[in-house]
């Protein structure tokens, strides 16, 4: 068994070992295999072996691996592995001119942080069959280097979509600060939970809180142990030095 698959293996057991912890079914947290920077072999391996889900941060990056994995050739989709279909997921920022072509590959787009970008997917999304998923990415840190809508405005921000069709809000990720220290985000992730819990308790039409993206290979038990049930690993899974 290669390295890369084995970290696959232990992840897998450290997310396991955080749901218990937390009382919770490890069936309920879906593993995002973060491929920044990473060779389309490794990828293909790893979908050879059960990863359904893939995180990408840049657009043209992962244009050029989406086509290769699904065998995308004039506009036609052949998959390439018909029997375990991958989800896309985006988690890095998305410009407003990179829109239409995210729409064509990520089945969650994760890091919807302005009206102006709610309103471009909305607008490019008419002739889809159904609503794009988003996510709105919370800036829980209050660091003003991060990307992401402010606590106290997400309630304001879900009430200005309310006119936008064809987009559904599924839930809120959040980027922790930067720290070895896994405790230090613990804050971070307790409050984009009771934030959700907020929305929830709102009621917004066609808006639902079915995910909490949160938590990244430094700090992603603690992230389960706060509530998360979408967790974005790449370094623990690519590091071949682990």
């Amino acid at each position: 068994m290669n390295q890369v698959i084995q970290n696959l293996d232990k992840v897998k057991q450290r997310i396991t070992d955080a749901a218990h912890r937390s009382g919770r079914l490890p069936e309920a947290i879906k593993l995002i295999v973060v491929t920044k920077g990473v060779e389309v072999s490794k990828i293909q391996e790893l979908i050879a072996v059960g990863v359904t889900d893939i995180g990408e941060n840049r657009i043209q990056e992962a244009e050029e691996k989406y086509e290769i994995i699904t065998e995308k050739k004039h506009g036609q989709i052949k998959e390439k592995y018909s029997d375990n279909k991958c989800q896309w997921h985006l988690i890095g920022h998305l410009q407003r001119n990179k829109v239409k072509s995210a729409l064509e590959m990520f089945s969650l787009i994760h890091s919807v942080d302005s009206i102006r970008l709610y309103k471009e997917i909305s607008k490019r999304s008419i002739d889809k069959q159904h609503p794009i998923k988003v996510l709105l990415q919370v800036n829980t840190t209050g660091e003003e280097s991060k990307f992401g809508i402010g606590v106290d405005e997400v309630l304001t921000f879900i009430q200005g979509t309310q006119n936008y069709p064809n987009v559904k809000i599924c839930g809120l990720m959040t980027i922790g600060i930067f720290s070895n220290i896994p405790e230090d985000n613990r804050p971070v992730f307790e409050l984009l939970r009771k934030v959700s819990d907020k929305i929830e308790q709102e009621k917004f039409d066609g808006v639902e809180m079915k995910y909490l993206s949160m938590g990244m290979t430094n700090d992603f038990e603690v992230a389960i142990e706060e509530g998360a049930n979408l967790v974005r690993i790449g370094t623990a899974i690519f590091n071949t030095d682990n």
